[in-house]
Parts: structure tokens; C-alpha cells; sequence
């Protein structure tokens, strides 16, 4: 018997020490969650801004040179995906959902697939499901971390799009829906077409005042594409990030949940069996009373 307490009494040592490392984690992920979601808030007028910026440049004719080159053949595109997950676990089905739907979109776009990965854990789930990885990124551990990342991708696509070895950029991340929940996004990026144009076009102005561009406009147009591509990277990245710590902050409620459950039931049987040796030494004391009564006086 006291063999068995022993071992529920550790089993019990051991689950609260689980306990109390699952609401650390849940701290923490909370608090990124917070930090993601506020980056992202503060990028969106900075964002609406380059958009404006680019509406008025596109206003002008722009010159073709910073647009899409020509177009090949249907068949014979590149297209290029930086597709976002995460480099640790406990995040539930994060970086299958988001593979899954990256296999599946890129399954109807013609042309090649050169694919980055950005995190461990899809890298894994992306080679598995026979995706041609030309490149792979960790995954930032905060806020700051996101613009050197943004200036790798950058620089990597921008190099191989000089070269004709993409012709099209598409994003893939999960954004955030609602609390603990996300939804798999594709964003194309690149060729900066008509169709962008088109959808810049219909953005309203926010003032009367009619705008218009100081300087050289091909100059400005290059610089807000530039930023325009940032912004956009930033973005997927920290939304990216902020729905990995809303899945993580997920399954460590289940997992503190869990837990809960199991320390209710040890320490239940805990007690069942203590107070079963209680009760076995009190019949004990109690025999033995009751034998000593029995027994026949010796005077």
C-alpha cells in the first residue's frame, strides 16, 4: 500500500510541475498574441498610406520598367511561394492547415513552383507533400526579428524575379479569425500588373484636395513598390505569428484542462487509499481491543 501512495504521490508531484509549466506557456502566448496583433494595427495606416502613395503614382503612366516585364507563356511561369509556419510544436494543426492549403492552391496555378519555407514544422509537412523547396527561413521570435526576415525574403525573391527565375510571388500564412482560430491566406504579391493597379485605383481619396507627386515619378514609384512589398511581408509574418500563439494558447488550455482532470482523479484515489489504511490500522486497533477484553482475567 504504501508502495502505491508513494507512486501517486509523485505522480501527482510530477503533474503539478506539468501544470505549472503549461501556464507559463500560456502567459507567454498570450502576451506575444498581444504584441503580434499590435504591430500589425500599427502597420495598417502606414500600409493605407503607400497604397495612396501608389494610387497617385499610377495616376501618371507609369513607365512599363517597373511594372511586369513581359509575359510568358501560361506554361511556362515560375511561381514563387513564401509559405509561413512555425519552427516549434504545440500548435495543434497549424502548419498542416497551412500546408495543406499551400499544396492545394499551388495544385491549380500553372507553371513551375519554387517554394520557401519559413519554420521547421511546415518545411517538414511542405517536403512531404513533394514540394520543390528552393530556400528556408527560421521563424522570428519577436517583433523585432520580423524586418531582418522581411529584408532576407526580399532580397531573394527580388533576385530571382531580376532573373526571370520567378515571374509570380504569393504568400501563404494563417490569419487570425477570431480567438484561438485562423484562416489559411493566399496573397499574390507579384507580377504588379493591371489587375493591382485596378484594385489601387478604387481606393477613395481621404480629402478634397487633388494629390500629386513631388519629384520624379519613377523615382517615388520605386521607393512605395519597395515599401509596399515590405509592408505586405511584415504583415503576413506577424499575423502568421500571432495565429501560431493563438493555436499554441489553444492547445495549452486543453492541455491545462487535461491536466486538471488527471490531478482530480490521482488525488482522489490518493485519498481513497489513505484513508483505506486508515480504516485498516483502525480495525486493527480495534481487534486488538477487543481481544484483550476477551481475555480471562488473571486474578
Amino acid at each position: 500500500m504504501s508502495d502505491t501512495m508513494a507512486n501517486l504521490g509523485r505522480q501527482i508531484e510530477g503533474a503539478g510541475d506539468l501544470q505549472s509549466v503549461v501556464r507559463t506557456m500560456k502567459a507567454l502566448a498570450a502576451s506575444s498574441i498581444g504584441q503580434y496583433e499590435q504591430s500589425v494595427s500599427a502597420l495598417a495606416d502606414y500600409a493605407r498610406t503607400v497604397e495612396l502613395g501608389l494610387r497617385v503614382c499610377f495616376r501618371e503612366n507609369p513607365p512599363m520598367a517597373v511594372m511586369e516585364k513581359q509575359k510568358r507563356k501560361t506554361q511556362e511561369e515560375a511561381i514563387g511561394a513564401v509559405v509561413f509556419g512555425s519552427d516549434q510544436g504545440l500548435v495543434g494543426q497549424f502548419n498542416e492547415v497551412i500546408a495543406d492549403y499551400t499544396v492545394k492552391t499551388l495544385a491549380i496555378l500553372p507553371g513551375h513552383h519554387r517554394v520557401w519555407a519559413v519554420g521547421e514544422r511546415v518545411q517538414e509537412q511542405l517536403v512531404d507533400a513533394g514540394l520543390p523547396l528552393v530556400g528556408f527561413f527560421p521563424v522570428p521570435t519577436s517583433v523585432k526579428a520580423i524586418t531582418p526576415l522581411v529584408g532576407q525574403i526580399l532580397l531573394e525573391s527580388e533576385a530571382r524575379h531580376s532573373r526571370e527565375e520567378i515571374t509570380a510571388l504569393h504568400l501563404f500564412y494563417n490569419r487570425p479569425a477570431s480567438r484561438g482560430v485562423y484562416t489559411p491566406i493566399n496573397q499574390r504579391l507579384l507580377p504588379l500588373d493591371e489587375i493591382w493597379r485596378g484594385g489601387l485605383a478604387t481606393l477613395p481619396w481621404p480629402t478634397g484636395n487633388l494629390p500629386e507627386v513631388l519629384g520624379r515619378t519613377t523615382t517615388t514609384l520605386r521607393a512605395l513598390i519597395h515599401e509596399y512589398l515590405f509592408v505586405s511581408l511584415f504583415r503576413a509574418c506577424a499575423e502568421s505569428l500571432a495565429s501560431e500563439n493563438a493555436s499554441r494558447l489553444a492547445a495549452m488550455q486543453r492541455a491545462e484542462k487535461n491536466i486538471d482532470e488527471l490531478l482530480e482523479d490521482l488525488k482522489r484515489r490518493f485519498h481513497q487509499l489513505r484513508q483505506r489504511g486508515i480504516d485498516e490500522e483502525l480495525f486493527d486497533v480495534i481487534s486488538g481491543f477487543e481481544a484483550l477484553a476477551k481475555r480471562p482475567n488473571p486474578s
